[in-house]
């Protein structure tokens, strides 16, 4: 009877023990699930697993025997092709040198695996450093049949991969996270109106590293989408730092709902962390986008220096001169000035939105103005007097709005040699359209913008400066040899290239040209209905050196920053000031 009674009581505790484990599993399970689930409500989401795949990339090896490079592994990134030429997106540890135009090459590869055709290399027509541990390479445009990538000048082996040679106008292109934690993606493709609002809710973000397995992505909403300016909500887990994989960099991209997800290079970067201050660093910034104006720049930034511009944030759209040796030299003298390469075609808009939100930590106010406008103060104020009799008796006041007077060749058929300044004295009549200097503190959130305002959030207002006060001298009609390049390409979204066909009698064209670049007779005699020489006096009695007569910018090297200040005093000793 015992041993009977003991093999029950064993039977009975096996018995509970097995039930008691299997109500804790399926206990755990419901939990996780609920858990999970709950996860997914709390933060709205999409999340489909499995992150785990690498950029494949084709491998390219350093320089043999050339100590100036390091030797490192660098891969092809991205190639995105333009109108008129190819970007390739170098990526390299940060410990590696930077390499130059000496020693990389433009290799070009046939498309037909069957041909024996032989690798093309070229020489690039530029370098440039786009982070810290990428650069951009610019290649001629492919032949047809043919792809572009690039390598290294001393290496003659065929690419094990060729990449993707990705369209321009259906990429995002630049992504950056604020400062609420929403990231700011620019992106071509979608052709909305300008100066519009579109519908948030037909759009979703898409973040991952690898988008040719969409399994594989995270999507997240749509806070705002504007012209090519859209507003993410960021993932948590990108936040947090988590969503990384083998050191794999996450993109971003956006897609309409029920269509595919538009190519992308987007890497989202963060923001420079600042201390908050109730006070800016700068008082008066511009934001400015070039394409081979080097020879303008000194004259252009020496003269804002003085009546008032701290800081400069030049946005380089595909020089070919000399722009960056000018920059640099204009930096080392003390200009607080930066270039930032931005090679996308047709983005100005969007160009002054990333600018306003990199300017809005350290500058009060900014200013969006090409190199060949000036901003004149007929009544010999400086910047800060101007910003302060405008804003002290309103504080909703965030942005000015400054009247254009366009000036024609005046008499002239070569490039003068004192500056825009001096040697363009002859405008028409009546002031075209208006730039403005805003608060970027107080842009609306959509960052909507063209060329000439932004839009302002709800509180704030603008003010039209009189133009005795304030007016912006655009040196628009230059002699034919510097009007011809506005041929080239306009780098405005909406505004028509002077080539094509389309609003031939649109106010951005110059009347009569129609859209070839043939100089007409009497082009130096053209735009000229009213003298105005009142910026010009100024710069004479106040820029030029009392023994020589030289100006500023005429001289090789950029003077000191700090003789501005000698400038300054020297405007009010002849009352000026």
């Amino acid at each position: 009877m015992k041993d009977r009674r003991k093999r029950s009581d064993v039977v009975v505790s096996w018995s509970r023990f097995f039930w008691c484990t299997l109500v804790v599993v399926f206990t755990c399970v419901f939990i996780s699930g609920f858990t999970f689930s709950t996860f997914r409500i709390l933060f709205q989401e999409k999340i489909e697993p499995v992150l785990i795949l690498r950029w494949k990339a084709m491998p390219v090896e350093s320089i043999s025997g050339d100590s100036s490079v390091t030797a490192a592994s660098i891969s092809i990134r991205e190639v995105i092709v333009l109108p008129d030429q190819a970007l390739v997106f170098l990526n390299y540890p940060p410990s590696a040198q930077l390499f130059t135009k000496e020693d990389i090459a433009c290799v070009y590869s046939s498309l037909n695996t069957s041909t024996k055709q032989k690798l093309v290399k070229k020489s690039p027509i530029s370098v440039d450093r786009n982070e810290p541990s990428s650069q951009i390479v610019r290649c001629r445009l492919p032949p047809r049949g043919f792809a572009v990538t690039a390598g290294l000048k001393l290496e003659d082996d065929t690419p094990a991969e060729l990449p993707v040679n990705n369209r321009w106008d259906s990429l995002a292109y630049e992504a950056l996270i604020d400062r609420d934690n929403t990231t700011i993606v620019f992106v071509k493709g979608f052709n909305l109106r300008p100066e519009r609002v579109s519908n948030a809710s037909k759009f979703e973000c898409v973040y991952g590293w690898d988008f040719k397995s969409p399994k594989f992505l995270l999507r997240s909403e749509v806070i705002s989408i504007a012209q090519e300016i859209v507003r993410c909500k960021t993932p948590l887990s990108l936040l947090s730092g988590s969503m990384r994989l083998n050191n794999s960099v996450i993109k971003v991209s956006v897609r309409m709902k029920g269509r595919g997800t538009i190519n992308t290079i987007a890497r989202p970067k963060p923001r420079p962390e600042s201390e908050p201050s109730t006070r800016k660093v700068h008082e008066m910034c511009v934001c400015t986008m070039v394409r081979n104006q080097a020879r303008f720049l000194k004259e252009w930034v020496m003269y804002h220096s003085v009546i008032g511009v701290q800081r400069w944030f030049i946005y380089d759209n595909n020089s070919n001169d000399d722009l960056d040796r000018v920059i640099e030299s204009l930096y080392a003298h003390n200009y607080n000035i930066t270039r930032h390469v931005w090679p996308w075609v047709k983005t100005q808009e969007a160009g002054f939105a990333h600018c306003a939100v990199r300017a809005r930590d350290t500058c009060e106010w900014v200013g969006f103005i090409d190199v060949d406008e000036f901003i004149h103060l007929p009544t010999d104020l400086l910047l800060h007097d101007v910003l302060t009799n405008q804003t002290e008796h309103n504080r909703h006041v965030a942005e000015l709005r400054t009247s254009c007077h366009s000036f024609g060749p005046s008499g002239l058929k070569r490039v003068p040699s004192k500056g825009v300044t001096v040697g363009y004295t002859c405008r028409l009549a009546i002031a075209e359209r208006h730039k403005s200097i805003v608060k970027p503190e107080a842009l609306n959130s959509s960052l909507i913008n063209v060329v000439h305002h932004f839009h302002l959030r709800d509180g704030f207002e603008y003010v039209n400066v009189d133009r005795g006060v304030m007016v912006i001298n655009h040196y628009k009609y230059q002699v034919w040899e510097v009007f011809k390049d506005k041929f080239y390409r306009r780098v405005a979204t909406y505004v028509a290239d002077w080539q094509d066909d389309q609003n031939v009698g649109s106010k951005d064209r110059a009347p009569g040209l129609g859209t070839r670049a043939v100089e007409p007779p009497d082009w130096s005699d053209r735009f000229c209905e009213v003298t105005d020489t009142g910026l010009r006096d100024r710069v004479l009695q106040s820029f030029s050196d009392p023994l020589t007569h030289i100006l500023p910018w005429q001289k090789q090297k950029a003077h000191n920053s700090n003789n501005n200040q000698k400038t300054r005093r020297k405007i009010r000793r002849r009352g000026f000031l």
